[in-house]
């Protein structure tokens, strides 16, 4: 199964556990790649600080008036996004190739205004992702030595 095919599982079987409250060990079921549970579950387990995430770059729009369907897509692609290492791949996707797989996705399953939304909100993570490592100085190898 390719990986645009992996992502979408994750974000059908995390939309299904929001909306209907599920297991989500039950909404994957039992074919599901481990790429796919490892998304799906990385994204609900670390919803609070995803949705804490979405909700800072979605302005004029609280999680809560997200479409789930939406929310689900932009949570799978933060974990991509935030946390690189979780899903399990030879290497992980670009910030940005996790942006175009998911407004890909919200092009297929989402409403004419969602690519835009989720595009917008994505992006604005991304900004604030790298100007944070931007901030962070780097330290050399004796600065880190002399630290621990």
């Amino acid at each position: 199964m390719r990986r645009t095919e992996q992502r979408r599982a994750a974000v059908v079987a995390l939309y299904q556990h929001d909306l209907t409250g599920r297991a989500l060990g039950e909404t994957l079921g039992t074919d599901a790649s481990p790429m796919t549970m490892a998304l799906a579950h990385a994204a609900a387990d670390r919803s609070d600080e995803l949705d804490a995430v979405l909700d800072r770059h979605s302005h004029g729009w609280s999680v809560q008036r997200i479409q789930p369907l939406e929310r689900s897509i932009m949570r799978v692609a933060l974990i991509e996004i935030l946390h690189p290492d979780v899903a399990p791949a030879d290497e992980p996707i670009p910030a940005e190739g996790a942006i175009d797989e998911a407004v890909e996705s919200a092009k297929v399953f989402c409403g004419a205004d969602a690519p835009a939304f989720v595009n917008g909100v994505l992006a604005a993570v991304l900004r604030e992702v790298r100007e944070n490592a931007a901030d962070v100085p780097e330290q050399t190898p004796r600065e880190s030595r002399s630290s621990r």
